[in-house]
């Protein structure tokens, strides 16, 4: 089966981030089917784009067995919420481009933030004269979730414009794939799509790249973490993720030099936070930046507790985030101040962390005080969340199910 795969955030070589379709792109390639990818140029953590990509409209090259073709995103991306708008209309068009290059594929997936991924992967799908299904991904509700964070205004022509073309993309897709429940039922409300339509292969771990292992590691010495409860929060350092609820929450654990906050990631608030924490005299909270990919499993085992957060906004109700399922995968216990579906999974369902109202820094707190007095309650959860990965969430039991997906549309073998 030929694939071809849009996706303006598909990692390069030893960034960090989520590698959802690195991953998947990998495992299909393994099975022996052809994949190709249509991606940006810009390391969405830092906003930057590597040297030998500047002054390129397109660049084709392989990332193992995958083609992957990097289109041109303006160097505007990390500059302003104009600058980014500018880069999204920039990668629109390069993307397009590319999508009239790329060999002829069997079936396209389009994967979504941003939405304008729709747009080069309709035409991947459909300009040629014998046009191929094609799937609308939904890793997020756009442009809702802009709406709710205060990114865009609610009756904008910008944002009018956004709903038509997530309405548009949803009426034309062959299927469309959540990755939550919730995003499903959001569908079906609002009259978007049957429930035939749509399938759910939310994220995973890769359980073996994401093993347990002991706590006292290279990294935790490299770290100066010693024998410090250390609770990490690994991820994307903007607007939305509303880490400054985490500097809140360590200057109420001022009495217990005994916990560590260690902030892995980078993004737009990063800077700030960190000289915020500076000025409030904060020892006890520490930010290391965006570290790569092959690094992340050893820093998870190396903490305690692994922290996922949010903004108190309705609409993150909806969402998994993906870092629970490497915490899980690691064998460590989520800290989750996310209400919703991730709650119902990692608290109820998989039995694998506490909940702590988002953004009350004396709720998270006193969670973190709960875990760092009861090792005991850790271990369990640890396990708890391990086991469930395994049963429900592997990176290779949803590649192969998504494969099933695929070779339902196309009448292909997969």
């Amino acid at each position: 089966m030929k694939i071809t795969i849009v996706h303006q955030y598909y990692l390069m070589p030893g960034q960090s981030g989520g590698a959802r379709f690195n991953e998947m792109a990998r495992m299909w390639s393994e099975k022996g089917h052809q994949v190709t990818v249509i991606c940006g140029t810009v390391d969405y953590t830092s906003g930057s784009s590597p040297e030998k990509y500047r002054g390129r409209w397109v660049t084709r090259e392989q990332d193992g067995a995958v083609e992957v073709y990097r289109c041109h995103v303006p160097a505007s991306y990390s500059k302003s919420f104009l600058g980014r708008k500018w880069a999204f209309l920039g990668f629109t068009l390069s993307a397009s481009t590319a999508a009239l290059m790329v060999p002829r594929p069997d079936v396209v997936i389009a994967t979504s933030p941003p939405l304008i991924a729709v747009l080069p992967g309709w035409i991947t799908a459909r300009w040629r004269m014998r046009p191929v299904p094609w799937i609308f991904e939904m890793r997020d509700l756009w442009p809702e979730s802009a709406v709710t964070t205060g990114v865009l205004k609610a009756n904008a022509l910008l944002t009018r414009m956004l709903y038509a073309l997530e309405r548009w993309g949803a009426r034309t897709a062959t299927a469309i794939n959540v990755l939550t429940p919730a995003f499903r039922e959001d569908l079906l409300e609002r009259g978007l799509a049957t429930s035939e339509k749509i399938h759910f292969v939310p994220n995973g771990a890769d359980v073996e790249m994401f093993e347990p292992g002991p706590r006292e590691n290279q990294v935790r010495r490299d770290f100066g973490w010693g024998d410090k409860f250390v609770a990490m929060y690994a991820g994307a350092h903007g607007l939305a993720n509303a880490v400054g609820q985490l500097v809140n929450t360590a200057a109420e654990l001022k009495d217990r030099p005994d916990i560590l906050i260690a902030c892995v990631g980078d993004g737009p608030e990063r800077k700030r936070l960190e000289a915020e924490a500076q000025a409030r005299g904060l020892d006890n909270i520490r930010f290391y930046g965006a570290q790569p990919k092959t690094s992340m499993p050893a820093i998870t085992r190396a903490c305690d507790v692994g922290l996922a957060v949010l903004q108190n906004n309705p609409t993150f109700r909806t969402v998994y985030p993906n870092k629970v399922f490497d915490y899980m995968s690691c064998a460590r216990p989520s800290l989750l101040a996310i209400d919703g579906v991730a709650r119902k999974l990692v608290c109820d369902d998989a039995q694998a962390g506490l909940f702590a109202e988002p953004e009350n820094a004396k709720a998270i707190a006193a969670a973190l005080r709960q875990l760092a007095d009861d090792p005991g309650m850790c271990v369990r959860m640890g396990e708890s969340g391990r086991a469930w990965v395994l049963q429900n969430a592997s990176r290779s039991g949803l590649a192969e199910k998504y494969l099933g997906i695929l070779s339902q549309l196309t009448g292909q073998e997969k």
